[in-house]
């Protein structure tokens, strides 16, 4: 833990990948478990929505005494009500998840929160190794499974990666008891963001070539290679119809068209 340390979690409302349902973002959950550590107790965790949202009280389970929700409707933008929070409460360290998992999406609200702040960013880190002298040692996650630590000065705005420690189970009780300090704000309607039409994403159609190469030389054989005759099937007197149902039969089988 690391004492005298003003360390802000932001939280967002998730959504189960498979039943759609709402739940504690896991990158978010992540965001406040590393906040704990850094803070205890003395951490702040902050919603900008709803504060009649039960899945608040999944984060509130994890052992905070309070929840801080600056509220506003849901077609609000958060990012100016969440930057004039943070500049009141001169927040050193803020820890959010790399993307929400509902809206846009977009995982833009770090990188702009840090440029109308003015604060540096650290994308995607594991871990918060320590802070003193106004710096901290931060450990970033790089692909498989690498780390790359870097000093940053505070304040800072970290988004937090799926590298980082798993948030600790939720407790009913203790999420019920907990107490929300719901703040009046000045909300702007996102109006770009009103116009939009949101719908559920479709899978991606399936390649029909996949090439596997581990080096750039494999890879630009592959591309300049001449095509290899394999189980096609050449049609040439055959009508316009059956040549047209050659083809859709070919997407069908190879999973392109459903």
């Amino acid at each position: 833990m690391q004492p005298n340390v003003n360390v802000v979690s932001l939280i967002s409302i998730g959504r189960h990948p498979q039943s759609g349902r709402a739940r504690r973002a896991e990158q978010d959950g992540r965001a406040v478990e590393l906040g704990l550590k850094l803070a205890g107790s003395a951490l702040t965790v902050v919603h900008a929505g709803n504060e009649d949202e039960p899945i608040l009280r999944q984060y509130a389970g994890m052992g905070l005494s309070s929840l801080t929700v600056l509220s506003q409707e849901s077609d609000c933008d958060a990012l100016p009500v969440l930057m004039s929070f943070l500049k009141e409460n001169q927040a050193e360290v803020v820890l959010t998840g790399v993307r929400s998992e509902g809206g846009e999406s977009s995982g833009m609200l770090p990188y702009l929160l840090a440029e109308q702040l003015g604060w540096p960013l650290v994308p995607r880190i594991a871990e918060i190794l320590s802070v003193k002298n106004g710096k901290a040692e931060v450990l970033m996650a790089l692909p498989r499974g690498q780390r790359r630590a870097v000093e940053v000065s505070l304040p800072f705005i970290a988004s937090v990666d799926n590298a980082a420690q798993e948030a600790r189970q939720t407790a009913f009780g203790p999420g019920q008891r907990a107490e929300f300090d719901v703040l009046t704000v000045m909300t702007e309607k996102d109006e770009e963001a009103s116009h939009w039409q949101i719908t559920a994403a479709k899978p991606r159609p399936k390649r029909i070539k996949v090439v596997k190469a581990k080096t750039a030389a494999d890879r630009m054989k592959a591309a300049t290679a001449k095509p290899v005759g394999g189980g096609g099937k050449i049609m040439k007197n055959e009508t316009s119809k059956e040549k047209a149902k050659a083809i859709f039969d070919l997407l069908l089988e190879e999973k392109v068209v459903r």
